[in-house]
Order: structure tokens, then sequence, then C-alpha cells
């Protein structure tokens, strides 16, 4: 049995759903991180970073979201292509997710819903990344049914959380058909569904 700390952001939702995909029993364990429970002795032992999500397999415990979704696909030989030019672009969007436009929503969010004081230069800034990386997301499905390609991907499961939350950073697909096409059909798929409905229950 698989335990999944978690609880319900962007982030946590990427592993319920990749669990969902791949089948794998799985204990789902909430660390409510708008009580600071993250912060909490007996969690950062295991978790340093103080940050959800966190996968405990057997020996290995494993924080951060795109590792864990890798280290899923390499246990169970799914969701991951073996052939090297399709491995490599899946790769490539999976860390595009993880270093592009999860930081992006996410300050966007941050500057525009969070922060105590309003700082309108932070707030310009961050929702043009933020758009900029959803029009670069949309032009690439475009041309592919999937961000790897032909292949449904852990690189779409990654990209999958922060589009979940899009209002959040002020994003919006009504002009990004590519986007919008590619999200309804992830919305459809009953182990999302799942995923999104675990992840719900925790907040």
């Amino acid at each position: 049995m698989l335990t999944v700390y978690a609880f319900s952001t962007p982030n946590s939702v990427k592993v319920p759903i990749a669990l969902e995909e791949l089948g794998l029993p799985y204990d789902l364990r909430p660390v409510n991180i708008r009580k600071g429970e993250q912060k909490a002795e007996g969690y950062v032992t295991l978790n340093p970073n103080a940050k959800v999500p966190l996968l405990v397999d057997g020996d290995l415990t494993l924080p951060e979201s795109g590792a864990i979704l890798v280290h899923l696909a390499e246990k169970t030989g799914r969701l991951l292509p073996t052939d090297p030019a399709a491995r490599a672009r899946t790769f490539e969007w999976l860390f595009f997710q993880l270093s592009a436009s999860g930081p992006a929503f996410g300050q966007s969010g941050y500057w525009q819903k969070l922060a105590t004081d309003r700082n309108e230069a932070a707030i310009a800034r961050y929702q043009a990344e933020a758009d900029r990386v959803a029009d670069v997301m949309d032009a690439h499905l475009a041309r592919n049914e999937w961000f790897a390609g032909d292949a449904y991907t852990i690189a779409d499961i990654a990209h999958f959380g922060w589009a979940w939350r899009r209002e959040f950073a002020g994003v919006s697909f009504d002009n990004r058909p590519n986007l919008a096409r590619w999200y309804a059909g992830m919305e459809a798929r009953p182990a999302v569904q799942r995923g999104i409905a675990a992840t719900l229950a925790l907040a």
C-alpha cells in the first residue's frame, strides 16, 4: 500500500490522478496547509521541505510531484514512453510544467489573491508570464493531441493540476481552444475524476 500525504492543491492532485490511472491502491492522508500542518515536527521529519505532496513507497519517502510521477511511471512501466525521443519529449513537457507554468500560475495567483500588500508590478509581471506560458501550451497543443505527442503521459497529469486551478492564476481558456480541448479530454477521464474527488475530500 502506497501512502500519499496531500491537500486540495494543484500539485497534490497530480498524485491521486496518476495512482488512479495506474490502478495502484493507496492511502491518502490529509496535510492541512491552511492550518500549517505541513510544518508540524512529525511531517517535517518525513519531508524537510515542508510541502505537499509526499509519497511513501516502502522504504522510499519521496517529495516533489514531478519526482513522484516519474517514480510511479517507472515502477509500473506505464505513462512514460520507452522510445528515447518520445521519452525525452515527455520529460520536456514535464519539466516545462515544473519550471514554467506551475511557478507562473502560482505566483500570479499569489500576488492577485493572497498577498497582504497589493503590488501592481508583481501582479502585472506574473499575470503576463502566466498568459505567455499558457499561449505556449496552447500553440503546442494545436499540433499535438497530448503534451508528449500522440500518447497520454505523466506530462499531461502534471499540467492538469494548475490547469484545474487556472482561475486562481487569472488564466482563461476562452481564447485558447487547444488548451480547452485538451482540458476537456483530461476532465472526461474516469481516473482523473476519481483523483479530483479524492483530493477535494481532503479540504
